[in-house]
């Protein structure tokens, strides 16, 4: 039996999979900043993209996407800034994605959104 945080970490893993199979090139895995976490950086092209990953196992109050709010988006947001403050991509277009996760029976389900919102 897997706990939340497996999960959510088994979730995050097949996300990066599911990205590198459709081109993109994983940059950074859990960016920390004290405004909060970008769970995956990725590039696709010449395009900087910031992807939150949403494990739902009851989507009774709504899908992933769902729960990325004006506040969450916010927090992205200001980590982002933060990262390309730190680091040398600061001139790469960026974009936000959100990729909901499910759990059925054991197995996962990805669905890509990708600029799921923007600045």
């Amino acid at each position: 039996m897997f706990n939340r945080k497996q999960k959510g970490d088994n979730a995050e893993r097949l996300a990066c999979d599911f990205l590198r199979k459709r081109g993109l090139i994983i940059v950074q895995q859990n960016f920390r900043s004290r405004f909060g976490e970008i769970d995956i950086i990725a590039k696709d092209g010449e395009t900087l993209v910031f992807v939150e990953v949403r494990l739902r196992n009851n989507r009774r109050f709504g899908g992933g996407a769902e729960s990325v709010d004006r506040h969450k988006q916010q927090r992205i947001i200001q980590t982002a800034s933060l990262y390309l403050a730190t680091h040398s991509q600061c001139e790469l277009p960026c974009r936000f994605d959100v990729i909901e996760a499910s759990e059925q029976q054991g197995k996962f389900q990805l669905h890509w959104l990708p600029n799921a919102f923007q600045l």
